[in-house]
């Protein structure tokens, strides 16, 4: 373990980097890069997305492609390294190692190496899947601490192993969580095990959002994200019809791309709405803003799918509130932690689409109600969802021998 007095040099580990959809990685990224944090970051899988957002351009931290070995030689020739630079370390997790997926084992071993040629003091890694898993076993071979992010999908979904994701959460100095509503699920869940959580938001950079008035607008209403299930924009395009069958067209932008993407077409040209609603497949964090800007209304439907998985806080909503549109969305998860119904957006049912249409005509129609939302949204954003002063804690915590300050919350 290095000694207190050695500079801090901290490892991220990502099971993916950089991803389109992550936009909130590079957001802690930069903002840690900004307060002067010494990051690697080691990435377990090869980037599969064609685009990426400009502001990737300015991290400056060593990205890392941790190798995957697949033939025997390579597997044996992991095992044997690691036995000879990390000794009884190495003999004390050889259960563990041999226990584990061929890949995720051998990544940790050399992610073992990597972090001792290096100089890295601690590894943090988002999500509680893969890149928790090969983070602690390398952290636990090194002789180095490690924390983790948790969102969503890693603490909801219906794969998620209980007893895997509690030696994960036991085993790291601290757990970082992105809600209450998520602090809640798993201190009740996990118990004992949860001695080192801590709520963090996650934020955005204010800067980059600038608010505008949001009294004159169009009929327009924009949703932003993967074109998956728990986005729950099947309901939103039903929404569309109602208010057109009641004689209140609004126009809806789609932005982002996903495996419901063809259904979702289908579902349109169903209720004839191809004149209503345009596709705009995945843009640019800019060109996102520029089309959120532009909308009366920002939709998140979000509900929680058939196999458990759902949102945490979407970051759209928090882009949303700070540029002054206001948002409809549902309860699920931390999302009224973000949304306070009547204060900073509307809250409807989840899955009902006919309060859904109601809330989003009454937004479409007082504008003085949106600018109203707007101003007390913007406000509550940069009071919460500032990552400056988010990501100050986490660097706080991770930076610090990631010993959970007490009073840490933001």
């Amino acid at each position: 373990m290095p000694d207190e007095g050695t500079p801090q040099r901290i490892g991220y580990v990502l099971k993916m980097y950089p991803r389109f959809s992550e936009t909130f990685v590079v957001t802690e990224i930069l903002a840690l890069q900004d307060q002067g944090a010494d990051l690697d970051i080691f990435s377990l899988r090869q980037p599969v997305d064609g685009r990426f957002h400009e502001s990737l351009s300015r991290v400056r931290a060593p990205v890392t492609y941790v190798p995957t070995p697949g033939k025997p030689p390579e597997i044996w020739g992991a095992l044997a390294g690691a036995r000879e630079l990390h000794g009884e370390r190495f003999d004390a997790c050889i259960g563990e190692i041999l226990a584990g997926s061929p890949t995720d084992s051998c990544q940790a071993l050399l992610l073992a190496g990597l972090i001792r040629e290096r100089g890295i003091t601690h590894l943090h890694a988002h999500f509680g899947t893969i890149a928790a898993g090969v983070a602690r076993l390398a952290a636990r071979i090194a002789g180095v601490t490690y924390s983790v992010t948790l969102h969503a999908k890693d603490i909801f979904h219906e794969d998620v192993v209980d007893e895997e994701l509690a030696a994960r959460i036991s085993d790291a100095a601290a757990v970082v969580t992105v809600s209450d509503f998520n602090e809640r699920y798993l201190r009740e869940r996990y118990g004992d095990a949860t001695g080192n959580l801590v709520r963090i938001y996650n934020g955005i950079d204010l800067d980059a959002f600038s608010a505008s008035r949001p009294d004159d607008r169009p009929p327009l209403v924009v949703g932003v994200g993967r074109l998956v299930e728990k986005k729950g924009f099947h309901h939103l395009v039903d929404a569309l019809a109602l208010l057109r069958d009641r004689g209140r067209p609004i126009r809806l932008e789609l932005v982002g791309g996903g495996p419901e993407e063809q259904a979702l077409r289908t579902r349109v040209a169903a209720l004839d709405l191809d004149d209503q609603v345009t596709f705009h497949g995945p843009l640019t964090q800019a060109e996102t803003r520029d089309r959120v800007r532009a909308a009366a209304v920002l939709a998140a439907p979000c509900v929680v799918g058939l196999d458990g998985n759902r949102d945490g806080l979407p970051t759209v909503i928090l882009e949303s509130l700070a540029l002054g549109t206001p948002v409809v969305a549902t309860p699920v998860t931390g999302i009224p932690e973000a949304v306070l119904h009547g204060q900073t957006g509307l809250l409807v049912p989840e899955g009902d689409a006919v309060a859904l249409a109601d809330a989003l005509d009454r937004l479409v129609e007082d504008a003085g109600l949106r600018c109203r939302l707007a101003e007390q949204g913007r406000r509550h954003v940069e009071d919460r969802f500032d990552t400056r002063k988010n990501t100050g804690l986490l660097h706080a915590v991770i930076g610090g021998r990631a010993a959970v300050p007490q009073g840490v919350r933001g």
